[in-house]
C-alpha cells in the first residue's frame, strides 16, 4: 500500500513505502511479462527451420539454451526435435530421455547409417517435443568419422531423409554441439540452415567469436552455403553489475540484427532443472530463467514470420 506524505511531513520522518522496494519492482515486472507471454499471439510459418547452437567456448549456456528454447517453443505448439550432438548426453538428461549406453542414438545414425527414425524419442514434457540421444559411444566418433565416406554430410543426410517423410513434420530441428569446432559440430553447421550463439555476459564474451565465425564462412564456402548467422542470445546476465550490462551493449554494437531483445538473466532455477531430467520450463515455468527463455522462443518465432512476411512484400513487388 502505498504511503501518502503529509504537508508537514519531511522525507526523514516519511515511512518506507515497501511496494516500492528492487524486490517489489523485480515481482511487478515478472508477473507484467507473464501476463504478456499468456496474451501473445505466436504463428508458425509451416516451414522447418534448422538451427545449430554453437559456440566453441564450454560453459556459455549452449545446453541449456537448447533444451529451454526447445521446450519453450513446444509449449506454444511447435513441433520440434533436438538432435544431441554432444558425448556427455546433458540435453538428453534434461529432456528426460534414456541414453544409456545400449540405447540407440544419434551415433549409429552418423556411424552406422542408422534412419534418424529409429533412434527418436518423444519427450516425457511434451507430445511435441522429440529428442536424437547421444550415448557415451558418441566420444569416439569425431576419430571414427575420418574415414567415413562423406563424412561431413553424414547428419544431413539423415536428416533430410527424416523430414521428407511427411509423417515426421517438424517446426523446429536443434542441435546441440560441444564446445569445440571438430567433425561433430561440423556436421551440425552442415546440416543446419541458421546458427544459433549463445553468448555469455562475462569478461572474455566475445574471445574465440572470430574463429567461431571464420569456421562458419568456411562451411558456407566449401558445404553449406544456405547457412547464416541468425541469432545472438546474451546468457548469465547478471543486471546488478556493470560489466554484463557493457558486455551487452558490445554484442549489440557490433551484431545489432542477430542480438535477440531478450536477455537469459543467471537463475538458480534453471541451474537445477537438469538434475531433476527436467528443463526448466517444466520445473518452474514461472521463474524469471523460463519466463526469459519463454520470451525467447516467442521471438524466435515472430522474427520468422516477419521475414517471411517481409520476403512474400519483396515477390509481390517484383512481380508488380
Amino acid at each position: 500500500m502505498f504511503h501518502v506524505k503529509q504537508p508537514d511531513e519531511t522525507d526523514a520522518e516519511a515511512p518506507i513505502s515497501f511496494d516500492d522496494t528492487p524486490l517489489a519492482r523485480e515481482i511487478a515486472d515478472l508477473s507484467a511479462r507473464r501476463r504478456a507471454l499468456e496474451a501473445a499471439d505466436v504463428t508458425l510459418t509451416g516451414r522447418t527451420r534448422v538451427l545449430t547452437i554453437s559456440n566453441q567456448k564450454g560453459g556459455v549456456g549452449k545446453t541449456t539454451t537448447t533444451v529451454n528454447i526447445a521446450a519453450a517453443l513446444a509449449a506454444v505448439g511447435a513441433r520440434v526435435l533436438v538432435i544431441d550432438l554432444d558425448p556427455q548426453g546433458n540435453a538428453s538428461t534434461a529432456l528426460g530421455v534414456p541414453h544409456t549406453a545400449d540405447i540407440p542414438s544419434i551415433y549409429d545414425v552418423l556411424i552406422d547409417e542408422f534412419p534418424l527414425a529409429d533412434i527418436v524419442q518423444t519427450s516425457p514434457e511434451s507430445p511435441h517435443l522429440f529428442c536424437a540421444p547421444s550415448t557415451i559411444h558418441l566420444a569416439g566418433a569425431e576419430i571414427e568419422l575420418v574415414s567415413q565416406v562423406a563424412r561431413e554430410h553424414r547428419l544431413r543426410t539423415a536428416l533430410e531423409e527424416y523430414l521428407a517423410d511427411p509423417t515426421n513434420r517438424l517446426d523446429f530441428v536443434l542441435i546441440d554441439c560441444p564446445p569445440s569446432l571438430g567433425l561433430l559440430t561440423i556436421n551440425a553447421f552442415t546440416a543446419a540452415g541458421e546458427l544459433l550463439i549463445p553468448i555469455q555476459c562475462e569478461y572474455y564474451a566475445l574471445e574465440g567469436l572470430s574463429q567461431l565465425l571464420g569456421t562458419v564462412r568456411m562451411i558456407q564456402k566449401h558445404l553449406n552455403p544456405r547457412l547464416t548467422l541468425s541469432t545472438i542470445l546474451l546468457t548469465m546476465y547478471d543486471g546488478r553489475t556493470r560489466l554484463a550490462q557493457q558486455v551487452a551493449d558490445e554484442v549489440r554494437e557490433h551484431f545489432s540484427r542477430e542480438v535477440l531483445d531478450t536477455v537469459i538473466p543467471r537463475s538458480v532455477r534453471v541451474s537445477e532443472a537438469p538434475s531433476f531430467g527436467q528443463t526448466v520450463i517444466a520445473y518452474d515455468g514461472q521463474s524469471a530463467g523460463a519466463i526469459a527463455y519463454r520470451e525467447a522462443a516467442v521471438e524466435l518465432i515472430r522474427r520468422d514470420g516477419d521475414a517471411a512476411e517481409a520476403h512474400a512484400e519483396t515477390n509481390t513487388e517484383g512481380k508488380a
